[in-house]
């Protein structure tokens, strides 16, 4: 809102006396007759009804602002209206009677309707549509309270006239707005209240402007403002379809309340003129307080229609309304999803349509309507993923519209997709949760997927030793995940050559505080690696173990005629894998021979050692000097050197044999 709203004075109107001092340019003009106090003489007192014009008019919708502060909210409006209608007999049926207040109707055929909406922050509070009758009544718009905020009082005609009314509300609220339109529709010489206008002191130096539109000339009507001390100023009387301006610069004598009035002449020609104002300081509406009739007449309220829409607990709805059609069906306008549950005539008569339509019959009238809110639900739980099998969890944290939960839970939300942020837990990697989706009446469901992380260690002590000997084997599972992993299984694996008479194998629940440990003792006779598995996961580790190489043999012959041969054989490990699909381990078997005579066809006999399978002996590699005959045979165990030197030779190849490295030498023959 652009301007201050002026300080709202309802109540009865003090008697304005004493000759003003006019503005330039302005007629001194003594006051009348005293200003009628709300509630006697006739029709509606001293105020001018406010008018809502159908056509051909300044502005097409009337607009009144009620302000509700903090400390005032929830307490009742009172929110009412006098004549809300087209009266036929005011006007349209050709005479003016008793109680007459200007409603005219200019083509009698022709329909003719006036809304009264109030809208405020959370949308439209009431609307209430009505069509011509043929009686002038108080009727009750909205008579509960309201939260704190800024509300509008919206009045729009449709049709060719218009139709005059009268508003006011409970203290301490009031209607002020700054673009009006008053019907002039006394010709008793009374001095006619239009707006009480609050000037303060910031606005002492600045320009105030005061504009009237169709007051159709000084024959019908004149128009002052009283200042405070009583100073009257008249207003410049605007012509048929002319809006005119009065600009006042103002002094510090001018703050206060500035009381606008109307009177209109015994020379009118008119039943009754609407004549709209327009109050500025400088470019920008401020706002006056309208309306505050009393009952005329001691007149009371004739027709009061309250509703009622509630939840099931019977809490009001915040943003919930209603309207009310000519035909006195009303409906509510619930926010939303809200779904109707029921409704209910709980005083006056009514018929009840449905849920969410009843017609009644006017009177003091009291309706009901129920609704609920959207309602469905989202079921949220937790799991552990490890390896094939899904633990539930409890106690899981996560934020679901704001708000923290623990899984599995069941949290009841209005329809919607909602994402969920789920905690995290160490040990573990969150699957990306998909949001939930609730629709009305429905659980839908979401899981939160924790992929559980475990870590497998297995170590030999020593990793080194003697063919055979005994080494400690000490696997590990452990995990930082702080729930229970039940059925956890670390199973060690053995290779050929490495046993053991103790179990392989270490059951029981893994957590962060509780890790499974395996020790073993374990007899190696070859050099390999064994493997810790932790199930279900599938998790492996390796811990290796070297055998020291096996020992080598020394064998010599001398022959007659002197000469000597010196033969040595040893074997070396490869650290490479044994044959594919094989489980016997490679060694590479080096024959070293010395001789200090040429010799002939030397044979050397070198059986292959028996396991359970038999050894395979590889290719044969002879190094020597470059004048004997380096290319060897071999028959069976025998392999023959056609013609040696004096010299050193070696003869090398690869056998693959299953038994350990203690075994694995056997003891070779020489022959020439």
């Amino acid at each position: 809102m652009s301007a201050v709203l002026s300080a709202g004075l309802l109540g009865s109107l003090a008697a304005a006396q004493g000759v003003t001092a006019p503005r330039p340019g302005a007629p001194s003009v003594p006051t009348s007759a005293p200003v009628t106090a709300p509630g006697s003489g006739q029709a509606t007192g001293g105020l001018l009804p406010l008018v809502s014009v159908g056509l051909g008019w300044a502005q097409s919708v009337e607009s009144y602002v009620i302000v509700v502060g903090s400390a005032d909210a929830g307490k009742p409006l009172g929110l009412e209206v006098y004549s809300p209608a087209l009266n036929l007999q005011d006007y349209a049926d050709g005479r003016r009677g008793a109680g007459y207040f200007g409603d005219e109707l200019y083509k009698k055929n022709e329909p003719y309707e006036t809304v009264f909406s109030l809208t405020g922050p959370g949308g439209t509070v009431i609307e209430r549509r009505y069509q011509a009758s043929r009686e002038h009544v108080w009727e009750s718009l909205l008579g509960g309270g309201l939260p704190a905020g800024t509300y509008t009082l919206s009045v729009k005609s449709s049709g060719n006239g218009k139709n005059s009314f009268a508003l006011r509300v409970n203290s301490p609220f009031s209607l002020q707005t700054s673009d009006f339109s008053v019907n002039a529709r006394d010709s008793t010489q009374q001095d006619l209240l239009a707006a009480r206008l609050n000037v303060p002191a910031s606005w002492v130096g600045q320009t105030l402007s005061l504009s009237n539109y169709d007051m159709d000339g000084p024959q019908e009507a004149q128009s002052w403002v009283i200042q405070p001390g009583g100073v009257r100023v008249n207003l410049t009387t605007s012509n048929d379809g002319q809006k005119v301006n009065d600009r006042f610069v103002v002094t510090a004598a001018q703050v206060g309340v500035w009381d606008v009035y109307l009177k209109v002449l015994p020379t009118t020609k008119q039943y009754s003129n609407a004549v709209q104002y327009s109050f500025r300081l400088g470019d920008k509406p401020v706002y006056a307080t309208v309306g505050g009739f009393g009952d005329p007449a001691g007149q009371k309220v004739g027709n009061q229609l309250i509703v009622d829409v509630v939840d099931p607990q019977g809490q009001p709805i915040p943003g919930a309304s209603y309207s009310v059609g000519a035909d006195n069906v009303v409906r509510p306008r619930l926010p939303q999803g809200y779904v109707p549950v029921s409704a209910a005539v709980l005083e006056g008569q009514g018929k009840v349509a449905s849920p969410s339509e009843l017609s009644f019959t006017p009177g003091n009238t009291r309706l009901r309507f129920v609704a609920r809110p959207p309602q469905g639900a989202l079921a949220v739980d937790a799991v552990a993923v490890y390896g094939p099998a899904r633990i539930p969890l409890t106690g899981v944290p996560f934020e679901v519209d704001g708000k923290q939960y623990a899984a599995p839970v069941t949290v009841p939300l209005a329809p919607g997709t909602y994402p969920l942020k789920p905690s995290v837990i160490p040990g573990s990697s969150l699957t990306p949760a998909q949001p939930g989706i609730v629709v009305d009446g429905k659980t839908g469901k979401v899981t939160l997927e924790y992929l559980v992380k475990t870590e497998v260690t297995l170590s030999t002590a020593p990793d080194v030793l003697t063919a055979c000997d005994v080494s400690q084997l000490t696997a590990q599972a452990k995990t930082d995940f702080p729930y229970k992993l039940p059925a956890s299984t670390l199973n060690l694996r053995l290779p050929v050559g490495w046993t053991s008479d103790y179990p392989l194998q270490q059951q029981g629940d893994l957590s962060a505080s509780t890790p499974l440990r395996l020790k073993v003792p374990v007899r190696i006779c070859r050099s390999d690696s064994a493997e810790a598995v932790l199930a279900p996961v599938d998790v492996h580790a390796t811990g290796e173990a070297s055998v020291r190489d096996p020992s080598g043999v020394n064998v010599s012959r001398t022959v007659q005629g002197g000469a000597r041969v010196h033969l040595t054989k040893t074997a070396t490990a490869n650290r490479a894998a044994g044959q594919a699909g094989s489980t016997q381990q490679g060694y590479t078997v080096t024959l070293t021979l010395t001789t200090d005579s040429p010799l002939s066809d030397v044979q050397i006999l070198d059986p292959l050692p028996a396991g359970s399978t038999p050894g395979v002996r590889g290719s044969l590699s002879v190094q020597g000097p470059s004048l004997a005959n380096l290319s060897a045979t071999q028959s069976g165990d025998t392999i023959v050197l056609p013609r040696l030197i004096p010299g050193s030779y070696t003869v090398s190849y690869t056998l693959f044999s299953d038994l350990p490295a203690d075994r694995l030498i056997t003891v070779p023959e020489l022959r020439w």
